[in-house]
């Protein structure tokens, strides 16, 4: 009768010891430090909304449209050439203007030629490129629009330079009239000290002398 005892007390033995390693597992685990417990929670990433790309402002537009002419295209060789036109004196610029010749409605050729004109200093030549130039700002065509700001910036200053001129005239024929009187006062002046110093001079000329008159003979006048 002991035997079967013997078997059940091994199988319970048996059954105790892997019970024994887990407790002893679990036991040799670390705790978590208490700091863990007290670590915040991570913070909560907000959601970015996409921004749309602000618009320029209708007022840069126009800026950087003209800073585009004025360095590439038409404008940017209407530039050059002018530069290059600059030093000419004047019978090389009536040279270069025979070369030309009519502009007809060619708006280069017109702002060609005005530029030129502008350089002759003769105020027919100042009026004619002035003219050349309203006949650039006034066409619709693509090519004209390309030069319509320069025309413009240059008839501003081509009536500014026409104003100046006029005045200057006026100035020298103001001078002129005024040293026109001055001569004629100065003439008047050196005539009058003339007179006055002729009265002045002493009378060198000797008297004429009185004829003698007859010795006295006593004898009557018959």
């Amino acid at each position: 009768m002991s035997f079967p005892f013997v078997r059940r007390s091994s199988f319970a033995g048996a059954m105790t010891v892997p019970f024994v390693l887990l407790l002893a597992a679990c036991a040799s685990q670390p705790k978590p430090p208490p700091e863990a417990d007290a670590l915040p929670p991570p913070p909560v990433v907000p959601r970015v909304m996409p921004v749309e790309a602000e618009p320029k402002a209708p007022a840069t537009q126009p800026a950087a449209s003209l800073f585009t002419l004025m360095t590439q295209g038409p404008v940017a060789s209407m530039l050059s050439y002018a530069d290059k036109v600059r030093p000419l004196n004047g019978a090389d610029l009536s040279a270069e203007i025979a070369r030309v010749g009519d502009p007809g409605d060619s708006p280069t050729a017109q702002m060609q030629v005005a530029l030129l004109l502008s350089q002759t200093r003769v105020p027919a030549d100042l009026a004619r490129a002035l003219g050349l130039l309203q006949r650039v700002i006034s066409n619709p065509a693509p090519e004209a629009q390309a030069l319509q700001p320069l025309a413009r910036a240059l008839a501003a200053r081509y009536v500014e330079q026409r104003r100046v001129e006029d005045d200057r005239d006026k100035q020298v024929q103001a001078l002129r009239d005024s040293q026109r009187r001055i001569d004629q006062l100065n003439d008047r002046i050196e005539a009058l000290r003339a007179i006055e110093r002729s009265f002045a001079r002493p009378n060198t000329n000797p008297a004429p002398a009185m004829p003698a008159a007859p010795p006295n003979t006593g004898k009557p006048n018959q």
